[in-house]
């Protein structure tokens, strides 16, 4: 994607600007909402995309806060993206006109884990809105490399979960899931409804497990024959797989005790350590997955069959879409733990 400074220099054919309005962090808690500077034309591979709708995910809000190390500033949050391309480079791989979703995770395709399928840990990976320019802006430029047309039947408002459930997706292919198999998923989140939803859908036997009495009410919201519990309930409680979502200490702790004998726990969320039970989990066999993001366009690909299934009904997660201008009171809401998924519309800035 094109960074900032990049942008800076570069003017449309004839001298004309084409400038949009984007968000940008400029620091912790301080963003603001504003004119970019020139936009270029795509070359090459490129494509120039218009954003429909941006996701606020809890990523986006660890970068608003500063608790991601790795993260540089200034920088155009945003990787949650749904839009249509309205221009094209001259290799682009799609044409004008395709609505695409955007793979937000960069891969060079040349390193020892590309080479093997697992772009996912590319040990050159960037990631759009945390230590490069991300895509909450009305358009944006980007390789077409990294970008996937969305089929016609998925509306906006599911299409839009395609990121957010490939995380899913990939983390579920490490596991059995099936009508015989007990699931647990500790933290309620959008990641973690996602696995509740997916999991009821392959007929396990679901519970949902958060310190959060709200969040463990809108999942009995969308999926009323699924179990819920508090984190404080779980003594006594056994499990053939475990989804852990929640990305904290005590949530991975507790994950490892409900796992029972021979069962596997997979981590999607992320804490910097924890206590690890080494015997516990030798004496009882336990199998850890650590799953990070997707492999692409794969996961993409699995995820848009689950999204296009009528039966598979997801649209509840998404709690509020809201327009662009109504940024300061989005990330507000997101990072309530009162809502589900928050959504910017950028249409008509």
């Amino acid at each position: 994607m094109k960074g900032t400074k990049e942008r800076k220099d570069k003017e449309q054919p004839g001298g004309e600007r084409n400038r949009v309005l984007e968000l940008i962090l400029k620091k912790p808690y301080e963003m603001e909402l504003r004119e970019s500077t020139v936009l270029p034309r795509p070359s090459g591979d490129e494509v120039k995309i218009r954003l429909i709708y941006g996701g606020i995910c809890g990523t986006d809000l660890s970068v608003f806060k500063g608790t991601i190390h790795y993260a540089t500033y200034p920088v155009r949050p945003g990787h949650e993206l749904l839009g249509t391309i309205v221009e094209a480079g001259e290799k682009a791989r799609y044409p004008v006109g395709t609505r695409v979703v955007v793979l937000p995770n960069t891969f060079c395709g040349q390193c020892d884990k590309c080479r093997i399928g697992k772009t996912n840990i590319c040990r050159h990976k960037k990631s759009l809105g945390i230590n490069t320019d991300g895509g909450f802006s009305q358009e944006f430029v980007i390789s077409s490399r990294f970008v996937l047309p969305v089929p016609a039947e998925l509306p906006d408002e599911k299409a839009i979960l395609i990121e957010p459930f490939a995380v899913v997706v990939h983390a579920f292919q490490k596991v059995n899931v099936n009508k015989d198999t007990s699931v647990a998923v500790i933290g309620c989140g959008t990641e973690g409804t996602l696995a509740v939803l997916l999991a009821s859908h392959l007929g396990a036997e679901v519970t949902a497990i958060d310190i959060n009495p709200a969040k463990l009410d809108m999942v009995k919201g969308m999926a009323p024959h699924v179990r819920t519990l508090h984190t404080e309930q779980c003594a006594g409680q056994s499990f053939d797989v475990v989804i852990e979502a929640a990305g904290a200490k005590d949530s991975i702790e507790t994950g490892m005790k409900l796992v029972t004998p021979g069962g596997s726990m997979v981590l999607i969320g992320i804490t910097q350590e924890t206590r690890f039970p080494v015997a516990h989990v030798v004496r009882n066999e336990l199998t850890l997955y650590g799953s990070i993001i997707y492999t692409f366009p794969d996961d993409f690909l699995e995820t848009m069959q689950y999204l296009s299934n009528d039966q598979f009904q997801v649209e509840p997660v998404v709690s509020k879409v809201m327009p662009v201008s109504e940024f300061r009171q989005a990330f507000e809401n997101a990072s309530s733990g009162s809502f589900g998924k928050i959504i910017l519309d950028f249409r008509g800035a």
